[in-house]
């Protein structure tokens, strides 16, 4: 999260799914399933291929189950792809004090709801909560509370921030909204 100032306002930008560890995932997924469905297709054809040795694999069960598992490989690559080329997840917070709200913006997959675009007047805002787990799937997330119980996530999702610096950013946001800060 970026927080340069416009206007008085502090905008944070969110970067969703066009991650570095996402393209890389996207990568190994497209040669790995790439590799396996070549060498699956291969033990039905009878061609060769520079890591197979002719009638090493038959096509009944090991040819079809690596067929299928490059199929899949391919299949996630190309859904973790789009994912990056649609940006999904990424977008905008905006707080602005002088003109009273707080803007949340982020985009969603293809359709008649990719822009999820939520407005709220800083009279609704009751708090903000810092989140924070422990063990192997550790959360640090920071949460918009809203009137009514409503929380919205305002971190990214799948990249830890360091202790350090969600603890700022959460204090400085609650410091600036003039609101609470909770943590759970």
């Amino acid at each position: 999260m970026q927080e340069p100032n416009i206007d008085g306002a502090r905008r944070y930008v969110v970067i969703g799914a066009r991650r570095t560890s996402n393209i890389v995932w996207a990568t190994l997924s497209f040669v790995g399933g790439g590799a396996f469905l070549a060498t699956g297709l291969s033990s039905r054809t009878g061609g060769a291929l520079p890591w197979v040795r002719p009638g090493e694999l038959h096509f009944f069960p090991q040819g079809l189950i690596m067929t299928f598992y490059g199929t899949l490989g391919l299949l996630i690559s190309i859904y973790i792809t789009l994912t990056i080329v649609w940006g999904v997840g990424g977008g905008f917070n905006i707080f602005d004090r002088q003109a009273e709200y707080v803007r949340i913006f982020r985009w969603g997959f293809p359709g008649s709801h990719r822009k999820i675009d939520l407005s709220y007047p800083l009279s609704d805002v009751s708090a903000i909560r810092l989140v924070l787990g422990s063990g192997f799937n550790a959360q640090r997330r920071i949460t918009l509370c809203i009137r009514g119980g409503r929380e919205i996530p305002l971190t990214r999702i799948g990249q830890p921030i360091p202790l350090e610096e969600i603890e700022r950013l959460a204090s400085e946001l609650a410091r600036y909204l003039r609101v609470d800060l909770l943590s759970s």
